[in-house]
């Protein structure tokens, strides 16, 4: 089995794989076993408390439960997590392609030309590779800095600069009041923004999501009651907005070569634009299957709808309201590996295996 991604849903996959019987074999684009997170902006903090950012079989120690860790503390965990795993770990190992093998399985070729043969695949990539970028009506005229925040580091460079924010979400926010310090900044959003207490009684949100019960709420209840984004926020975010120290005005209509024109028809000059737009399924390296829809995986909790053997993990939403964080993954995981366990173990995926085996000696079979 091949799965593509060496972040936490990569590597809770291998675990999972392993538990079943299966001889997973990860290939990651990146020069070690830790997913995007090394690429997050600097100051970069979970929302969640380490109590519950914890992996199977690996406890997310290191300090206090109820502290946020930081960027590179998660980092640091799933560096430790990847070598837990008696799994074959292939770093530098970008996936360019998927494609059907005439007789079953798939060829997995990666961007140095290698290719391996596996009867089960592990889509894991996250998101992080295939940013999103709205259409901006003068977008091309801009001329001053246009970047989403998946390219955003630090707010040093923007110091003394007039910038706007793009995004009602927790990145949108955190980023903003970075930066506020440093330069003029606003929040340009479609809607007011909602924000969610931290903490409730005393307890951060995220005991409540686990002894409600909301945390594991299946999708099509999600599809109802989630309508928009919400920041958690102590207060320190609605009082940025509320004192001024973070304008929030509504979306701008569009761009021009030296600023943006706001809803109410007003033209001012801007020097940086970040969008805090969201990520789409980092897939296009399934193209070749058919198994997408306009770049959307077809699935029903993370198991292929149109290829026996092809699964699915880190997708927003994917099973649950935690399944593409760390305390939610690795029950996707449990999940898509057994299905996919299930379809590997019948009818002639054995014949196959044994005939492979003996035919191509790179390949790798469960």
């Amino acid at each position: 089995m091949i799965i593509v991604g060496g972040g936490q849903a990569g590597l809770t996959a291998a675990r999972a794989a392993l538990a079943a019987g299966l001889r997973p074999v990860v290939l990651h684009a990146g020069a070690e076993p830790v997913g995007s997170w090394p690429d997050y902006y600097d100051s970069l903090t979970l929302f969640s408390p380490a109590r519950y950012c914890s992996l199977p079989g690996m406890v997310f120690d290191g300090g206090e439960a109820d502290r946020y860790p930081a960027r590179d503390e998660v980092v640091t965990y799933l560096r430790h997590y990847a070598k837990s795993i008696d799994a074959d770990i292939r770093t530098r190992a970008r996936v360019a392609a998927v494609q059907p093998r005439p007789d079953g399985g798939f060829l997995v070729r990666t961007d140095t030309g290698e290719e391996v043969s596996a009867a089960g695949v592990v889509a894991a990539s996250g998101s992080f590779g295939n940013p999103y970028l709205p259409p901006l009506p003068g977008r091309d005229g801009f001329a001053g800095e246009l970047r989403h925040v998946a390219h955003y580091r630090r707010p040093e460079p923007y110091a003394g600069k007039r910038v706007v924010v793009v995004g009602a979400g927790n990145s949108a926010v955190q980023v903003a009041h970075e930066i506020a310090p440093h330069a003029t900044v606003t929040l340009a959003t479609r809607a007011p923004i909602q924000f969610v207490p931290q903490r409730i009684r005393g307890r951060d949100v995220h005991h409540w999501l686990r002894v409600t019960g909301v945390d594991r709420l299946p999708r099509s209840v999600l599809a109802r009651l989630v309508r928009h984004a919400a920041v958690l926020d102590t207060g320190v975010y609605r009082d940025a907005i509320a004192t001024g120290l973070v304008d929030r005005r509504d979306m701008f209509t569009a761009l021009t070569p030296d600023g943006v024109i706001w809803a109410d028809g007003s033209a001012e000059p801007v020097d940086a634009v970040i969008l805090a737009t969201g990520y789409r399924p980092d897939l296009g390296y399934l193209a070749p299957l058919g198994a997408l829809k306009r770049g959307v995986p077809r699935h029903a909790a993370g198991v292929s709808t149109t290829h026996p053997g092809l699964g699915y993990l880190g997708l927003e939403f994917q099973r649950t309201f935690s399944s593409n964080t760390l305390r939610g993954v690795g029950r996707d995981a449990t999940h898509v590996i057994t299905a996919l366990a299930a379809q590997l173990s019948g009818g002639g995926w054995r014949h196959r295996r044994a005939r492979d085996t003996a035919h191509r000696s790179d390949a790798v079979r469960h």
